[in-house]
């Protein structure tokens, strides 16, 4: 019996290491003038391992934090294994909506998405630096974070997804702080015109990204998610949109996350391929 608890414990400490090893939280002094804290998941076999990896970057939403994700999906560790990509949890502040504010100079959330936390990871982890292994997606704020970077930045990002994305952020002019950031609605219509993710399709071609868009049946922001699906059909760009039962909660974004990191490990995989067959 002995033995046998001896044993038991040995593979708890094992599994334990193991995890302890796999998700981390790394640093990163911004040029904003203060350090963010990111997550960072690491698939199972990169101890082990001199390979490359692509990386699927996930922002967190309004009021939260890069904790965020690993509380709402207990099972990113175990999803970044099977896949076999990095999985990235930036921090956004509470409510930068991941631009950059063009009132407030130290939230250039922005350039620290796209730029600043790319450069680090690309260069303290084993990662395939380019844009065809890099994916970004976010919940609710994060949403629309991830389809602003992407959209704006397809030379970094290859893929995109938005999951109860505040994908057109004018219907709410009072809403979560973003007046801090853009300016009073009424007397900066112009710039709220210019910060939402809505009015960046017509700059895009069908192929300049893969998209997947999802959005539960009874969230608020429904409505400007089949907008933005109307936006993209308008323009024959090719893309994934559901509508599924359920609202703007943990219980909604816990079950989409496994469809959107399927889609971005098809993504990965064909990229792979079609650069096998060329080269």
């Amino acid at each position: 019996m002995k033995k046998n608890i001896s044993l038991l414990l040995t593979l708890f400490l094992c599994v334990a290491t193991l995890s302890a090893q796999q998700v981390d939280t790394i640093t990163i002094h911004s040029k904003m003038g203060h350090d963010l804290k990111n997550v960072i998941i690491l698939p199972e076999s990169y101890t082990h391992s001199d390979t490359r990896y692509p990386v699927v970057y996930l922002l967190h939403g309004c009021g939260d934090n890069y904790s965020a994700w690993l509380k709402i999906k207990p099972e990113l560790p175990q999803i970044a294994s099977l896949y076999n990509f990095i999985i990235v949890c930036p921090d956004g502040k509470i409510n930068s909506w991941y631009w950059n504010s063009p009132r407030n100079k130290d939230m250039q959330f922005e350039d620290y998405i796209s730029d600043e936390v790319i450069r680090y990871v690309d260069s303290h982890f084993r990662t395939i630096p380019d844009r065809k292994a890099r994916a970004i997606s976010g919940l609710s704020m994060g949403g629309h974070g991830a389809m602003w970077n992407a959209i704006r930045h397809r030379d970094v990002f290859g893929a995109v997804g938005s999951t109860s994305g505040g994908l057109d952020i004018r219907p709410f002019p009072t809403n979560w702080k973003m007046k801090d950031q853009l300016g009073e609605f009424v007397a900066n219509k112009k710039r709220w015109d210019e910060h939402t993710v809505i009015n960046l399709i017509p700059s895009l071609n069908d192929g300049d990204l893969a998209i997947i868009i999802d959005c539960g049946v009874d969230d608020f922001f429904l409505e400007v998610n089949r907008r933005t699906h109307q936006a993209l059909l308008t323009r024959n760009i090719k893309h994934d949109y559901i509508e599924r039962p359920g609202g703007h909660n943990h219980a909604y974004w816990n079950n989409s996350i496994d469809y959107q990191l399927l889609f971005f490990h098809k993504y990965f995989s064909r990229s792979q391929e079609n650069k096998s067959k060329t080269n």
